[in-house]
């Protein structure tokens, strides 16, 4: 029994390294200017214009030269056990340049039994380093 718990939680917490991954991946994608990585991570944004007009504009304001630093990821849930939506808040920085602090839809769907998803939904633009993040992007 406890061989079956462990394998189960195992699932959830990878759920959530997989969060951290890729919104990790994403704002190296935008800090690159690379619109269509940008367009590949988010959800269905291949289908929606009003998400390649704002990988668009994100991506032409905050391109960055050099490296991307992670400085906080604060995920959307710390125990997404049967799914959720929620946001996750990253601030970043690229050598020489200001940090940026932005937020991150996202969904886990699954569960532990079928196995754990997620899917990053959409990003917001810019906001302030001190800023909660809102709820409508």
């Amino acid at each position: 029994m406890f061989l079956v718990v462990s394998a189960l939680l195992a699932r959830v917490y990878a759920s959530v390294s997989a969060e951290r991954s890729g919104v990790t991946a994403l704002v190296v994608a935008e800090a690159r200017g690379d619109r269509a990585g940008m367009i590949r991570d988010l959800h269905q944004c291949g289908s929606s214009p009003s998400c390649r007009a704002r990988v668009a504009q994100d991506a032409t304001a905050l391109h960055r030269p050099g490296p991307v630093s992670v400085l906080e990821l604060s995920v959307s849930s710390s125990f997404p056990i049967f799914g959720k939506t929620g946001v996750a808040r990253i601030a970043w920085e690229t050598p020489g340049q200001l940090p940026v602090t932005q937020c991150v839809r996202v969904r886990h769907s699954g569960n532990p039994i079928s196995g754990m998803k997620v899917e990053l939904l959409e990003i917001s633009a810019r906001i302030k380093t001190s800023a909660d993040c809102p709820k409508k992007f």
